[in-house]
């Protein structure tokens, strides 16, 4: 056990205690630390967000393997990705820092790779986060626009869609800015509203609709939606092709319980919290979505007329079928509000990253961005970058749910290279972890092993194309985004990054001697002054 393992103690954990802690690591604590394990859990079950995630990509999970793959595709990525949650979990206990995945890195590598591990896992679980907050932010601008047109003449374009889903990220860069010391209170409501929201929307369409599905086409009945009739990548490939690529909606939804590890800084008890809150977010997120998606799939009245809605989205046409207009609205209310909670703490979880990455140096302006506000103790600086990365990756989806599903695929493939980096590094240098207080025992070294295989399959999944026949519009761009941060993350490592990064720096012991941790002019005075590596 490591010496983070004599800080947990019954009945209670003191602030000083965490703080010491996070010295051990090298950081002063900055970051106001008040939230507790409910909150530390609510951060990632609300970014996580079944009832963001599912309807969001509802049109892509019928058209892509339809009910079956849906239905049975979720319970088969619950499985892998709590493999993934429970060794990150493990690394998360013996280092509880804001840095997360890009932290965990560095400590587990040797000492000489270290810098250029952590830099990587940086730089893609920077994209991952940018993505993740653009794909939950313009899902519920879109969602605002299709209930604005229910019993309206107003009709959505893509000025109007982008004016919303600047407004949306506009507002929750103001709650992250000034609102941080009523965080935890929306936190508190996010929980319940996801929770009681989720159950009281399956129950109202469920009680409600005039007919339900046959249990055979819930749970049976595949879908090739992916082309034109006979053209559709069932016919030009296969049909396992047609189920690895709809797993997508899944995959998607199951992601950003990291936010868990990006708290622990503000997090009592961290080194028991943060992995509890990663384990308790998928655990109670896998069975409420599965609740979710068998309600919407029994709900579904005519499946032509729900594919081909004139609101856009297959989720409002089975509300106005089953509770009718006024239900559908208030449906809708339910399903956008959990939406904008999640945008919410996705920014937060993202400007903590950022802001962690930052302090060590990682990031174009790092001096600038690495600053918290001594008055509201946030990270104000890379709130707004969040916010501005976000906005400008949202522009290629509008009009186009092509564009949206490569967004989320770009949000999936990003964090889970993160997540799959720092557990392969944990697999292949075993004999150097220290466990912290949350372990797996002898089941540690195989639910990594496992976890690195399922990171690595959902990769290469998720840069395939999704719509045949393949041209500028069906083109899966996702490839590109994750093209770009490795061509830019190793080209700019080669060329300037290796002689000054350093990895996470011990920021204590470096200014203690009066050295400016953010100032490249002094990379030779931070040689040696690396995190060390047992």
């Amino acid at each position: 056990m490591s010496d983070s393992a004599s800080i947990s103690k019954p009945g209670g954990h003191s602030l000083q205690k965490d703080e010491a802690e996070l010295a051990r690591m090298g950081y002063k604590q900055e970051l106001k630390r008040e939230l507790g394990l409910m909150q530390n859990f609510g951060v990632s079950f609300s970014i996580i967000s079944v009832i963001t995630g599912i309807p969001s990509l509802f049109l892509y999970g019928l058209n892509t393997g339809g009910p079956v793959v849906m239905v049975w595709g979720w319970v088969v990525v619950c499985f892998f990705t709590m493999s993934v949650g429970l060794s990150m979990a493990e690394i998360c206990s013996a280092h509880p820092t804001s840095g997360g995945p890009y932290f965990w890195s560095a400590m587990l590598s040797r000492k000489g790779n270290a810098p250029l591990a952590s830099w990587i896992t940086g730089w893609f679980n920077l994209l991952g986060q940018v993505a993740i907050t653009t794909g939950i932010s313009f899902a519920c601008a879109t969602f605002i626009s299709t209930v604005c047109t229910l019993n309206t003449s107003f009709v959505p374009t893509p000025k109007t869609t982008i004016g919303i889903y600047a407004a949306v990220l506009f507002s929750q860069g103001l709650t992250n800015t000034f609102g941080v010391h009523i965080l935890h209170y929306l936190n508190n409501v996010s929980v319940w509203w996801h929770a009681l929201g989720t159950t009281s929307l399956v129950i109202a369409i469920l009680a409600k609709a005039p007919k339900h599905q046959s249990a055979k086409f819930v749970f049976q009945t595949f879908i090739d939606g992916t082309g034109p009739p006979g053209q559709g990548w069932g016919d030009r490939a296969s049909h396992a092709y047609v189920v690895i690529i709809g797993v997508l909606m899944a995959q998607y939804t199951l992601t950003g319980y990291d936010a868990s590890a990006h708290m622990t800084e503000e997090t009592r008890n961290a080194a028991m919290s943060g992995s509890i809150g990663i384990i308790m977010s998928l655990g109670v997120s896998a069975v409420l979505g599965w609740f979710l998606i068998l309600g919407l799939l029994f709900s579904i009245q005519d499946l032509g007329t729900t594919l081909a809605s004139p609101t856009g989205q297959p989720v409002t046409q089975i509300f106005l079928d089953t509770v009718g207009e006024r239900g559908a609205k208030v449906l809708m209310v339910i399903v956008i509000g959990a939406m904008y909670f999640c945008g919410t703490f996705s920014i937060t979880s993202n400007s903590r990253m950022m802001y962690a990455f930052a302090r060590d140096g990682g990031i174009p302006g790092h001096k600038f961005f690495s600053k918290v506000n001594q008055r509201w103790k946030s990270p104000i600086r890379t709130v707004w970058l969040a916010c501005t990365l976000s906005f400008i990756l949202g522009l290629p989806s509008l009009g186009s749910s092509v564009a949206f599903a490569a967004a989320t695929s770009i949000a999936t493939i990003g964090l889970y290279i993160s997540y799959g980096i720092p557990i392969a590094l944990r697999v292949i240098y075993r004999d150097q972890f220290v466990r912290g207080p949350f372990h797996l025992g002898k089941f540690s070294y195989p639910v990594a092993a496992t976890a690195v295989i399922w990171i690595a399959f959902i990769s290469i999944a998720f840069i395939l194309p999704s719509v045949n026949p393949v041209n500028s519009q069906t083109f899966n761009y996702s490839i590109v985004a994750v093209g770009i941060v490795i061509i830019y993350s190793v080209g700019f490592w080669l060329l300037s990054a290796r002689k000054w990064f350093k990895g996470p720096i011990k920021q204590i012991a470096v200014e203690e001697m009066g050295v400016d941790v953010m100032d490249p002019a002094n990379a030779e005075k931070l040689e040696g002054i690396v995190v060390e590596v047992a």
